[in-house]
Formats: structure tokens, C-alpha cells, sequence
């Protein structure tokens, strides 16, 4: 990976590039929700809502339906507990790469984690009458064809079962045996989450049975998810590869070097690495606004920030475990926050004085937020400090 002579990626480039690799100038903007999760290598799905806000964010025609449609229609995007120990929904074509790649390891992390947990906070569990319940769950539900973890549980009695975790202590509480054998069983690509019984702000999902993914050597299919990432979020140093994978870091420059990443010349920091034949300039796209969500990839692309996102402003649109809220974007760099208020009015607040053109072209984007959004009224997970005081 020796630096080659082509001109540095400097901040700006940077910038150009996200705006047009991420889906965020009106220019690139998609037609289907599948078309932005490959662009983006994964939507962010911890929280519901930011699946359907990140995606209709870069959707030509914004609507709640066409990510519905993907999710729970087409099964064309699946979610699974893969980076970071994170859900993202990836395309059915990547998902056999991101199972390879992180999601088995995870499963069997989750596994043992479980195994522990049942041998000292329940009562006549092992790892066979585990294994005799997820038998048992994967029948019944393959008879009722979906089903909630509270329905399965009249079939398989083990479901209801708890856990006390933390006994004695103050934040003691009680974890049930079925909610963390169905995560489980979805992290090892036995089950998936199927439409919410409720609104698209549900986590309440039922499970349904899957194939098995196809088999995908891990070494391979680690390298095609940095190969992704590269061509989406490059340049990115070894150490953004790192952390936006959860990987090792001899897994990290292992990928790298099966994908023949490229270092380009430092410019006033370090050096980045692309895809071979990435290393030339991209023009910049129109000058653009957006309006993300908390959590969305383009804010949790890179860990190191300081070139779209001035330090100073951290405080107020992260919460204290590192999760973006909603941000206030313009031309490739974080300028502000947003939050809807519960009458629906989506409001904004900006960081800085970026002129009176940047200003309406926020207050379009706002504009269109609300439109599509309607009667739904939405709110982070992870609330972080401008959110709470520009929602209240």
C-alpha cells in the first residue's frame, strides 16, 4: 500500500465525494431503497426509524412504503447483527458477505454470552436443552410461518423463562429467555424480522424462518465488505476501517491488501487509502442540503470526523455512548441539528453563518422531511442534547 504520485485528497475532495458516493446531492438521489443501501454499504438499523429517514433522505420520491416495500415485501433487504455488533439492513446479494464476514463471528459470541448467562442467572439450562429449544421454536414457527416471540412461547413454554440479571443491585432486572433465543436465532440466519404488527416505528417485529445464506469463504467476503466500503467512504485511514468494522486490526490490513487498497498523498493529515484506479479527483456536485437522521451512515462512516464535522459541535449532536442524533448538513460538511417537535414542524438550528442561499436550501429539505413524514411523528432512540431541546 506505498503512496503513489497522484495529487492529495484534500478536504474538499473528501467532501465532493461523499455528497455524490453517499446519495446526498439531489443529483444521485435513488429510485429504490435498495439502490441506497448498497451506496451506503448498510443502513443503520438499531433504530427502526433511521432505516426509513436515511433512505428516504437519498429516494427521489421519499415514502415510507418504498422501504417497507424492500424490508417485508421483496425481502430485498435484510437486517443482521453484523458490524460493531451493530443491525444493518444490507442488500439480499451483500447479506452472504456480511455473514461471512461479521455476522457468524457475532452469532457466536451472542451464543456463549447466552450459554454464560443461562448457567448463572437461570435454572436447568445447558447448552443441549438450548439447542432442544431452538429446535423446538424453529418448528413451530416454520408451522405458523411468522409468528412474535410472545406467540411462540405458547408453543414452546422454555420462551417464557427469565433471567435476573444483576440481583440485589439497583438496576437488577429480569431478561427473558425468548427475546434473547429469537435475537440469537436471527443472528445466526435462522429467523428474520418480518413488518411490525404496529407503525413503521415498531421494534415490535415478528420472526419468520429463512434459508441458510449461501457460503461465502470469510476471507473473501471480508475483503468484498472493505472493497464496498473503500469505493463508498474512501479515502479512509486503517484506523476508520477499523472501527466502522469492528474487526482486528490484522483482519483490517488483510482486506486491505486482498483488495490492493491504495494510499494517496497525505493532505494536512493522514494518509488515505482507496481502490486502485480511485485515486483521481471527482468533480463536485451541485451545492446541496440534507436533513439526516440519528445514526445515519454518513455520519457514522469515518472515525476520524474532523473533516465534515467540527469538534466543538460534538457535544450537542452525540449522546455520551458516541450515537449521532440528527444533523444539519450543507455541501459535505455538518452545519447543524434538526428535531420534530410533536406537532409535526420540523425545526432546525445551524452552527454556523452559512449564508442565506445554504439557509433555504435547508429549509427546503426541511420542508420536504415533513411532507413525507405527515401524521408520523418521530424520535430518536439515542436522544442527544439539541434534539431534546429543539424538540420540546
Amino acid at each position: 500500500m506505498a503512496i503513489n504520485g497522484a495529487a492529495p485528497i484534500d478536504d474538499g475532495q473528501r467532501r465532493a465525494r461523499l455528497g455524490r458516493r453517499l446519495l446526498l446531492a439531489p443529483a444521485g438521489w435513488a429510485a429504490r431503497a435498495e439502490e441506497v443501501a448498497d451506496a451506503v454499504v448498510g443502513l443503520h438499523a438499531s433504530d427502526p426509524v433511521t432505516v426509513y429517514l436515511s433512505a428516504c433522505a437519498r429516494l427521489r420520491e421519499p415514502s415510507a412504503a418504498e422501504v417497507e416495500r424492500a424490508l417485508y415485501d421483496d425481502v430485498s433487504l435484510v437486517k443482521l447483527l453484523s458490524m460493531r455488533r451493530t443491525l444493518f439492513a444490507v442488500t439480499e446479494e451483500f447479506a452472504p458477505y456480511v455473514s461471512a464476514a461479521a455476522a457468524r463471528q457475532i452469532a457466536a459470541k451472542e451464543r456463549a454470552t447466552l450459554l454464560k448467562h443461562l448457567a448463572e442467572f437461570a435454572e436447568g439450562w445447558s447448552e443441549a436443552r438450548l439447542a432442544e429449544t431452538e429446535r423446538a421454536v424453529l418448528a413451530a414457527l416454520a408451522e405458523r410461518g411468522e409468528a412474535t416471540t410472545a406467540e411462540l412461547a405458547a408453543d414452546v413454554p422454555a420462551l417464557r423463562e427469565t433471567m435476573l440479571m444483576s440481583a440485589g443491585k439497583p438496576y437488577e432486572a429480569k431478561q427473558s429467555v425468548g427475546s434473547r433465543l429469537l435475537r440469537l436465532l436471527a443472528s445466526d440466519g435462522h429467523v428474520r424480522r418480518c413488518r411490525p404488527r404496529g407503525s413503521w416505528l415498531s421494534s415490535g417485529y415478528p420472526w419468520a424462518p429463512v434459508e441458510p445464506w449461501p457460503e461465502v469463504p470469510v476471507r473473501e467476503a471480508k475483503a468484498e465488505v472493505v472493497r464496498r466500503w473503500l469505493a463508498s467512504y474512501g479515502p479512509g485511514t486503517v484506523e476508520d476501517v477499523k472501527w466502522w468494522t469492528g474487526w482486528t486490526l490484522r483482519d483490517v490490513r488483510g482486506a486491505l491488501a486482498d483488495v490492493g487498497a491504495v494510499e494517496v498523498a497525505p493532505a494536512g493529515g493522514a494518509a488515505g487509502l482507496v481502490l486502485p484506479g480511485d485515486e483521481g479527483p471527482v468533480a463536485a456536485p451541485e451545492p446541496w442540503a440534507a436533513l439526516l437522521p440519528a445514526l445515519d451512515p454518513a455520519v457514522m462512516g469515518w472515525r476520524g470526523r474532523d473533516w465534515y464535522l467540527r469538534p466543538e459541535d460534538v457535544p450537542a449532536l452525540f449522546d455520551r455512548a458516541g450515537n449521532a442524533g440528527p444533523t444539519v448538513w450543507w455541501c459535505g460538511r455538518v452545519v447543524g441539528g434538526w428535531a420534530q417537535r410533536a406537532d409535526g414542524e420540523v425545526v432546525w438550528r445551524l452552527f454556523e453563518d452559512v449564508g442565506a442561499g445554504a439557509r433555504a436550501a435547508v429549509a427546503a429539505q426541511a420542508e420536504r422531511l415533513a411532507a413525507w413524514l405527515g401524521e408520523v411523528r418521530v424520535t430518536p432512540r439515542f436522544r442527544t442534547p439539541l434534539e431534546r431541546e429543539l424538540s420540546a
